[in-house]
């Protein structure tokens, strides 16, 4: 059995927050009234031939990167990633949209569904949809907000932090064991780059 290395199990936790925060945005995009067509992809690693913006040669008249060709390969890549992790779960799983808000009550403490909607920047029939799911299978539970009995606060359950829990390690280990067939310096390259998808997802 593999020794645990924490520091870098807590390195690939921050990457999976990361991407179910941008995973979110997209998501959110989606339920806009107006925005493009997703990008459509196989969820494979690109090969030699793959057409990928380049963002190193694409430069502006300061010599800077070019953001927008930056967004488009970010976008492609971390949707990919997404993609694969998706597809890594049983039909019937929660929901991506599910484990977010799971993950905010967890971290966060109770909200109502009203505060969890603007958080998770989606529409507020959406959230009741997401929060009726969980309720269902037990993993939210709800009760009257003291301060305005029309009100209702949601909490997440033990149920609900087991889900939570065992989904997050199940997508760890895929990305540890993904990450095992890069170099140090790889990995290394890859982690230096945490703190710049951090703010990126921060901003979204």
């Amino acid at each position: 059995m593999r020794p645990v290395d924490y520091p870098t199990l807590v390195e690939q936790f921050k990457l999976i927050n990361l991407l179910l925060v941008i995973m979110d945005a997209q998501n959110t995009a989606g339920n806009r009234p107006a925005g493009g067509p997703e990008p459509t992809g196989s969820g494979t690693r690109p090969g030699p031939g793959t057409d990928l913006p380049d963002s190193t040669d694409s430069t502006d008249s300061t010599g800077g990167a070019d953001a927008t060709a930056l967004a488009a390969a970010l976008r492609l890549v971390m949707g990919r990633t997404v993609r694969r992790l998706r597809q890594g779960h049983a039909v019937g799983d929660v929901t991506l949209s599910g484990v977010s808000v799971l993950a905010r009550l967890n971290s966060g403490g109770p909200d109502s569904p009203g505060a969890l909607a603007e958080l998770e920047r989606v529409r507020p029939q959406a959230m009741a949809a997401t929060l009726a799911g969980l309720e269902q299978r037990g993993l939210v539970g709800r009760t009257p907000d003291a301060s305005d009995g029309r009100r209702s606060i949601v909490s997440v359950t033990d149920a609900g932090r087991s889900v939570l829990e065992q989904r997050r390690s199940e997508s760890v280990d895929r990305i540890a064991r993904a990450l095992d067939e890069f170099t140090p310096e790889e990995r290394a390259a890859l982690g230096a780059a945490l703190p710049l998808l951090d703010r990126l997802a921060e901003a979204l």
